[in-house]
């Protein structure tokens, strides 16, 4: 009798041992198949890092936001390619600021932009004017021909400064033959005028107009010119000229 006691004891006794064990061989078993395919830490560092990496793989048009303040992508794109173009011929002093005027836009709108392309800044985003026989509201004629008082498109180069009749005002050099290459001899310049402001827009729905010079308001013209003088790259856009431009095609 005592010895069936002692049998069904240790029968006991194993079954409970191996019942306990069961949990930790299958914990064990089930940590080795599902490891090779569930990396939480590796996949955690990887999404952070594409994070950290998101600003620098965005378009610089994209990361300014610039199609929210309203310039136009073609004209970003084909003033970034003339720009680098003509720092790769040696044309440019200055290979840092890109100013683009974006005659796409009404005069209305605040269309002349000067980005720092090194330190990715607008420097500037204020309204500009356009000749008066260029159009009213929008701009729709362009000329290269003396007395005009039409504007010219395309790529320029800034040049000095001078005191003149509208103070201080900034030379501009036309780069591109047939289509600006006069501006200089036309008197072609950067300056402020007291028609370019927000009241005119208010009044009658666009700014006053130049005879030719891509004029900026009063307040700002002093600082808009010391900014982008001496050898920096103006590009002067608008959707029916930008196939006229040698320097682009």
């Amino acid at each position: 009798m005592i010895k069936k006691i002692k049998g069904l004891y240790l029968f006991i006794s194993s079954l409970v041992i191996g019942l306990l064990t069961i949990p930790f061989a299958f914990a064990k078993s089930a940590s080795h198949l599902v490891h090779p395919e569930i990396k939480p830490d590796k996949s955690l560092t990887t999404e952070s890092d594409s994070l950290q990496w998101m600003p620098a793989m965005k378009s610089l048009y994209d990361s300014l936001q610039l199609g929210i303040s309203g310039l136009s992508q073609q004209a970003f794109d084909y003033a970034r390619k003339g720009f680098n173009l003509l720092i790769a011929e040696g044309k440019l002093m200055n290979d840092s600021i890109l100013s683009v005027i974006d005659f796409s836009q009404p005069s209305s709108q605040k269309r002349l932009y000067i980005l720092d392309l090194r330190n990715h800044k607008i420097l500037f985003n204020t309204l500009v004017a356009h000749g008066k026989n260029t159009g009213r509201e929008w701009a729709t004629q362009f000329s290269n021909e003396p007395a005009s008082y039409k504007s010219s498109t395309g790529f320029y180069m800034t040049g000095s400064t001078y005191e003149g009749k509208n103070g201080l005002s900034l030379k501009l050099s036309g780069l591109e033959p047939g289509l600006n290459d006069r501006a200089f001899d036309r008197g072609i310049v950067i300056h402020g005028a007291n028609y370019v402001c927000d009241a005119y827009v208010q009044s009658q729905g666009y700014i006053g107009r130049s005879e030719g010079c891509p004029a900026v308001p009063r307040q700002v013209a002093e600082p808009v010119i010391n900014t982008i003088r001496n050898g920096s790259c103006l590009y002067i856009y608008h959707p029916s000229q930008a196939d006229r431009s040698r320097l682009l095609h």
